[in-house]
């Protein structure tokens, strides 16, 4: 676990909660391949300081310990023939009959699955146990999806295993806990209102020719919540449009999306000269 937070995690940091022990921390498993791919990690930062809390316990379990036979196999060749292994079910189910329960989840990363958005993530922050299965090689043999809950994907490319997904859910997740963070910095962060988040400066006022936005130093907390507001949908229509589809924007967000669009009109094309 971390020994506690440094300088670069001063606003990651919350006072820990009152001693006592914590009322349904949120119990995770993970079975994998490779352990120590998540060991370290699970050990740092956010998610160790939420470990050495009590806010969340985490058991990471090599999958080979429900292996078949002397070997403990827990692949084989696919029929049909083809490239690679795939990880056999009955490893799996044994896995599953000792760890799951009636308050489980059994998540399973695939390319194929729902992609990994903040709503998910909240939602499975308020579960009472996570048991995340790590697929390597080819993939899982399709009787195993019978054993899953969730399928879940963190983006259209190619991964060598599952250990970086369960990684992403469960830094995403364990973020979101009660006391895991400050409550402010997670109400501001990205995606939380379906936007990109605004710029952000710190210190120096100017570095290489740039300053900071005069705003930000006003001292005008209304000011500044407009400019934030502002450039988070700027920032948004220009980076992912797509976000933006089939909101219902309120009547100041409708107002400043028409004045963001006069200007995006407004501005040169391909570096056409603004000179008379």
């Amino acid at each position: 676990m971390s020994a506690g937070p440094d300088s670069t995690d001063r606003n990651e940091a919350a006072d820990a909660p009152p001693g006592g022990p914590i009322p349904n921390p949120l119990e995770i498993d993970v079975l994998t391949l490779f352990p120590a791919m998540l060991s370290g990690p699970l050990a740092e930062s956010i998610p160790g300081r939420v470990q050495s809390r009590g806010l969340a316990t985490i058991r990471v379990h090599d999958l080979r310990e429900w292996g078949l036979g002397r070997h403990k196999t827990v692949d084989d060749y696919t029929y049909g023939g083809g490239a690679g292994m795939v990880l056999r079910p009955e490893p799996v189910a044994a896995a599953l009959a000792i760890l799951r329960r009636p308050d489980s989840t059994v998540i399973l990363p695939d390319p194929g699955g729902e992609v990994f958005r903040q709503p998910r993530a909240h939602d499975l922050a308020l579960r009472r146990h996570l048991i995340i299965l790590c697929p390597r090689y080819e993939g899982v043999d399709e009787r195993i999806r019978s054993m899953i809950d969730l399928e879940l994907s963190i983006g259209d490319y190619v991964l060598s295993g599952g250990e970086i997904p369960a990684l992403v859910f469960i830094d995403t997740i364990l973020r979101l806990l009660p006391g895991a963070i400050d409550a402010e910095s997670t109400a501001e962060e990205s995606f939380i209102a379906g936007l990109l988040e605004y710029p952000q400066y710190t210190r120096p006022p100017e570095f290489n020719g740039l300053g900071v936005p005069a705003v930000l130093t006003s001292g005008h907390h209304e000011a500044v919540r407009k400019w934030r507001l502002r450039e988070s949908l700027r920032r948004t229509l220009g980076r992912r449009p797509e976000l933006l589809v089939g909101r219902a924007f309120t009547k100041e967000e409708g107002k400043l999306m028409a004045e963001l669009r006069v200007e995006a009109r407004a501005e040169p094309v391909g570096g056409e000269s603004q000179a008379d």
